[in-house]
């Protein structure tokens, strides 16, 4: 990037503060007291954008919100928490067991019910610094020529002892292949050619918006870069589906999340899940079961040795990396193992 606000090797914001001034960070000055740091990212896109009007920019923000630590401004988490007493939340049953993946001493826990307010009230937080991004668009005269996409890297928190937040009716958060880990939020604004409040049932994924971002600026596509990906263009203009036959997930490693190395196919609503540490194998039909909690493998061996032997495929052609062996160890799992 030609400039760099507040972006650094951390996935958090760890120092200082964290999220709220001082913040200890090499790339962003610190800001008067309480200030908090989505609204201070937003300030300097704000800045950014005016600074660029009369030129095409690119911005890519990245709030770290609602990342670890949760830390909320003071008004809002009483506010929310004011909300959750008054829906009558305080009291009922927060949390359920879940998938045992590794031995241990407790069951793995996943929330139900959505109660906690410090993690509302970074979310509002989040959503008032977009409003900031979108008026400064507008203040600066470039609204109307400006494409917006909003999006997540990752499913909501999902760890054993249990998280803030739940992905149901989806399965799983980050750091799995169900689709609470891999099933995002994706809203785009193209003023003049997608149509307030349309919806696309299209699935996509981040690969895309490399190729997208390119081919809406009118730049040539550069393939050998974004390999899997393709433009949405089509798509957003409402005028033909992508024409591929399949999206494909790649989880080389453990996580503290919960989730184990394993790998995903999607043809269409089928989807397969398969697991490198034990080969099991996962297939569902994501239209009549979003949720993922009937595993159809035994009931279709053809169909998953198809889309095994296509993910494997895959794997080869994008020479994918997996878990080495430790000296004098197993030898880990290998497509075709």
């Amino acid at each position: 990037f030609d400039i760099n606000r507040g972006g650094w090797h951390r996935g958090g914001p760890y120092g200082g503060g964290k999220y709220f001034t001082p913040y200890g960070n090499p790339r962003l000055e610190d800001g008067p007291q309480g200030e908090h740091l989505p609204d201070r990212l937003a300030s300097e896109t704000a800045q950014f954008i005016d600074a660029h009007r009369d030129e095409p920019f690119f911005a890519y923000l990245a709030f770290y919100s609602v990342h670890t630590p949760l830390m909320g401004p003071g008004p809002l988490v009483t506010k929310y928490k004011e909300k959750a007493k008054r829906l009558g939340l305080n009291g009922q049953q927060e949390f359920a067991d879940e998938e045992q993946v590794f031995p241990v001493d407790e069951k793995r826990r996943v929330r139900i019910l959505q109660n906690h307010a410090v993690y509302a009230a970074m979310v509002e937080s989040m959503d008032k610094a977009v409003g900031k991004v979108l008026r400064q668009l507008e203040e600066s005269g470039v609204a109307e020529n400006t494409v917006v996409m909003l999006t997540a890297d990752n499913g909501g928190l999902s760890t054993s002892e249990g998280s803030p937040t739940s992905n149901l009716p989806l399965r799983g958060g980050k750091g799995w292949l169900y689709e609470g880990g891999i099933r995002e939020v994706f809203l785009i604004r193209w003023p003049g050619e997608t149509a307030p409040g349309s919806v696309s049932d299209e699935p996509v994924i981040t690969t895309d918006f490399y190729p997208t971002i390119l081919d809406l600026a009118g730049l040539p596509l550069k393939p050998k870069q974004h390999r899997d990906g393709v433009s949405l263009k089509p798509v957003l203009q409402e005028k033909e589906s992508l024409k591929r036959d399949a999206l494909y997930w790649h989880y080389p490693h453990y996580s503290n999340q919960g989730g184990i190395p394993g790998g995903a196919i999607r043809i269409g609503d089928w989807k397969l899940i398969e697991r490198y540490e034990d080969g099991q194998v996962h297939l569902y039909h994501l239209k009549d079961d979003l949720g993922e909690k009937q595993n159809l493998a035994a009931k279709y061996p053809e169909r998953v040795a198809a889309m095994r032997e296509q993910l494997h495929r895959w794997y080869l052609e994008t020479d994918a990396k997996f878990l080495q062996a430790k000296p004098g160890g197993p030898e880990p799992w290998r497509p075709g193992s």
